[in-house]
């Protein structure tokens, strides 16, 4: 009998022991398990689809695919192998060999834009890059819906709203360059006549320098009344030396946003002042309007104004 009892013990203490040791081993597997995800990334969506695997190749190379699998949101407007093929043919380059990781980054940041921006939510108007400019600014794309969708005045999108899980991709058709205020003016044709007067005074090169440059860029309408002004029926009528001193007169030094103006004066790169008055809008001269601001470049800024300064004698 006693035998009896000692085997019913042991076999006791033998499953109490298994047991045990099973809730262990199930912890452990609890503890070791990876959490898995079913999130899918613009990266995973560019990813999967050839039409885009330079871009993937490029974001690689310049360590930015780990940005874009983060939380976001993103907008990309996605360059397609065709769009890239041209970019290096322009560059001269055979392959994305031939470029850095640094020259790379700025290119790939202008692509992006903050937020979940669907073709439905896309206006007129500039909006605001990842790509850096002076300071802590962000260099700015000119969107434009009037037919269908095109940015900086050259590249199209040619599909839209292809979602992911962290942001939407808009597919384009040109890779987008980070603009100088050079880039800016020209890509915007509210500005061709100030920038057939840059050109013709020779100032291009000079204003798509390192700078950087504050712009009060006067717009056409504003270009032609000084014209009317003067007597004159185009800018043919003006010359270099003309012009010289009115576009210097238009630029100062440094990269300043309108949260950084304030009244008095402000000497231009042609040595003479201008007179700015803040209140509940900002005037230059007391009579030429700033009537936009802050579109930023990667080499200054630009601020729209409606009429032509003069400099005095």
């Amino acid at each position: 009998m006693k035998t009896l009892e000692k085997k019913f013990r042991l076999l006791l203490v033998i499953g109490l022991i298994a047991t045990l040791g099973l809730a262990s081993c199930e912890n452990d597997d609890e503890d070791n398990e990876t959490p898995q995800t079913n999130e899918v990334t613009i990266v995973d969506v560019a990813s999967s689809d050839d039409t885009y695997s330079t871009l993937v190749a490029a974001l690689q190379k310049a360590d930015l695919a780990s940005t874009l699998q983060g939380d976001g949101p993103f907008t990309v407007f996605a360059p397609t192998n065709e769009a890239f093929n041209n970019l290096l043919q322009e560059l001269g380059a055979s392959s994305l060999d031939d470029l850095t990781a640094d020259q790379l980054e700025p290119i790939l940041l202008y692509h992006v834009v903050s937020g979940k921006v669907m073709s439905t939510d896309l206006a007129n108007g500039y909006v605001k890059s990842l790509s850096p400019g002076p300071g802590n600014t962000q260099a700015d794309i000119l969107m434009n819906i009037d037919n269908g969708v095109s940015l900086n005045s050259s590249s199209s999108v040619t599909a839209a709203d292809i979602e992911a899980d962290n942001g939407v991709i808009h597919q384009i058709d040109e890779v987008l360059l980070p603009p100088t205020v050079v880039d800016i003016a020209s890509n915007n044709s509210n500005f061709s006549t100030l920038v057939d007067a840059v050109v013709k005074a020779d100032l291009a090169e000079t204003l798509a320098g390192d700078g950087p440059f504050t712009i009060f860029a006067p717009t056409n309408q504003a270009f032609q009344d000084l014209l009317n002004e003067l007597g004159a029926s185009s800018l043919d009528d003006l010359s270099k030396e003309d012009l010289l001193p009115i576009l210097n007169y238009h630029v100062v030094s440094g990269n300043v946003l309108s949260s950084d103006l304030s009244s008095g004066n402000v000497t231009t790169i042609g040595g003479k002042d201008i007179a700015v008055d803040v209140g509940n809008s900002v005037t230059i001269n007391g009579s030429s309007n700033v009537t936009a601001v802050d579109i930023q470049g990667t080499n200054g800024v630009i601020h729209v104004i409606d009429e032509v300064l003069l400099p005095e004698d």
